[in-house]
């Protein structure tokens, strides 16, 4: 009998849905302190995961839901930037 891999799965901060790893975007705290998107799932530092949708991190934003998550105060720049790195994506 073939062995099933397991995929692994996360919680969107946002719509706090359970989701396959790969089908969300992760937002990292790097060691520098700096706040990004990671499209690979690979950079080191602090992450938590929301859809690739807007009005998820626009509600994970109003909750301050990513705040809570990564332990660190984000000021609005950043959502901004975030937002609109988004929408390139």
């Amino acid at each position: 009998m073939p062995k099933v891999k397991k995929v692994p799965q996360r919680q969107c901060v946002g719509c706090r849905t359970m989701r396959d790893k790969k089908a969300l975007i992760r937002v990292v705290k790097t060691p520098e302190g700096e706040i990004v998107l990671d499209t690979t799932g690979k950079k080191s530092g602090r992450g938590a995961y929301v859809c690739p949708e807007l009005a998820c991190l626009q509600r994970a934003r109003k909750a301050r839901a990513l705040e809570r998550a990564l332990e660190v105060s984000i000021p609005e720049e950043v959502y901004d930037a975030l937002e609109a790195q988004m929408e390139n994506a």
